[in-house]
């Protein structure tokens, strides 16, 4: 394994240990999510660049597209939450409660 594939293998890793592990706010999971995104779309640019293929070139856009989708519905609900309850606590809430 390369350091670099090491580096983003790891910053994987760890953002999904955070997201595991450190759930307390709805926003440091968001966090977690937006950092495991990144890291993949930097690993999947760089995958692209090292085969030399032109047929996976808007692959790394599309998952771009997708994480910023996601990070703005992450958002929105964020907003949402902390309206209706008053916080982002993840113990706080109750998805049986409307």
């Amino acid at each position: 394994m390369t350091p670099v594939h090491f580096a983003f293998s790891s910053a994987f890793i760890l953002g999904l240990t955070g997201l595991t592990f450190h759930r307390t706010h709805l926003l440091s999971a968001l966090l977690c999510l937006e950092g495991m995104m990144l890291s993949l779309f930097i690993a999947l640019s760089l995958w692209t660049v090292q085969l030399n293929s032109t047929s996976l070139c808007p692959a790394p856009m599309l998952l771009l597209a997708f994480s910023a989708c996601e990070a703005s519905a992450g958002l929105a609900l964020l907003v949402a939450t902390t309206r209706t309850h008053g916080t982002d606590h993840l113990q706080n809430l109750n998805l049986l409660q409307c």
